[in-house]
């Protein structure tokens, strides 16, 4: 192609042109909005660290539910917090836990939206990891009939995916079997298949209450410097039966979203996490950033690399901008 036959810049005259010739599109069907829902009634907890983002009451994430469904955002993320924690997180596979409480709720008032539900211990542990923890450690098998139990508590009372996300090996296996055991087969398992041991996690530990009391968690989730690694995590999962496979974070692996997406040509969310959230929010309210330029940029870079579905923090501002509100 040689100029001046060729000018893309014909192209990019007005917003009607680039509207048109865009390779990348991004509806609000593509998002996912985690909600973190707690005890109490008609209560709202501002979460410092995430501007705009709140602990909720299982009333009130109704409520929002609501409105992110009028947004056209088709799904929520559920996020426990629990009154009381213990050894073995006891609270996240109790049928009068806040999750489940919640899914019946949200069913109930807004039934056409989907429920997902995250399964991991770290919330409802009082020392905070994602397991059963033996000599120091997280013991992973004894781990997997923990995590199987709140999974099918969940799919109990109404969700219609559940997503572990504790980086346990054979998890997605063990939830598969005992969801099919129960004949709960049409709930869906959207793994954490490369979640990685991450510093942008840091803003979700005050929201969901889930910093761990000593070391951290590196013995179970992904070095950042591993790649192919996160190729064979997600192909066990998928052999497990994992219908979508996730990578957590997104931003600072966008290669992983593409090489999963290509390699396997599965169902891929990628996670916009709380630290990538925050910085965006940090420098845009101190006028560093335009905010919602980047918010947008980021998006796009992330469904651009191959993610059929986000989860985001931004959903319902992204919703409203792609609706011209």
């Amino acid at each position: 192609m040689e100029f001046p036959k060729y000018r893309p810049r014909r192209l990019r005259r007005n917003e009607r042109l680039r509207d048109m010739v865009r390779e990348t599109s991004l509806s609000p069907t593509n998002l996912i909005y985690p909600l973190f829902v707690g005890p109490g009634k008609d209560k709202v907890q501002p979460v410092s660290s995430m501007p705009g983002v709140a602990q909720l009451s299982v009333d009130r994430t109704a409520k929002e539910c609501r409105e992110v469904s009028s947004l056209g955002i088709p799904a929520v993320i559920l996020f426990g917090i629990p009154e009381r924690k213990d050894p073995l997180g006891s609270e996240a596979y109790s049928d009068s836990g806040v999750v489940q409480m919640a899914i019946r709720e949200i069913k109930e008032k807004v039934p056409g939206l989907l429920v997902i539900t995250d399964v991991c211990l770290c919330e409802y542990t009082d020392h905070g990891h994602c397991g059963v923890v033996k000599n120091g450690d997280v013991d992973n098998d004894s781990t997997l009939e923990l995590l199987a139990k709140e999974a099918l508590s969940h799919a109990k009372a109404g969700a219609d995916i559940v997503a572990p996300s504790d980086m346990m090996d054979g998890r997605v296996g063990a939830i598969r079997k005992i969801l099919d055991q129960n004949g709960f087969q049409q709930v869906a398992i959207m793994a954490y298949a490369a979640k990685y041991a991450s510093a942008f996690y840091g803003p979700f530990r005050e929201a969901a209450e889930s910093t761990p009391q000593f070391g951290d968690r590196r013995s179970y989730q992904m070095d950042p410097g591993n790649a192919d690694e996160a190729l064979r995590e997600a192909e066990m999962d998928i052999r497990e039966g994992a219908d979508i496979v996730m990578v957590k974070p997104a931003m600072a692996y966008l290669d992983i979203v593409y090489r999963v997406k290509q390699k396997f040509g599965y169902p891929v969310a990628a996670y916009n996490v709380s630290g990538e959230y925050s910085m965006i929010k940090a420098a845009g309210q101190n006028g560093w950033i335009d905010e919602k330029r980047i918010m947008m940029e980021v998006l796009f870079s992330i469904k651009r690399a191959g993610a059929d579905m986000i989860l985001t923090y931004f959903a319902k501002e992204v919703a409203r901008g792609l609706r011209g509100q």
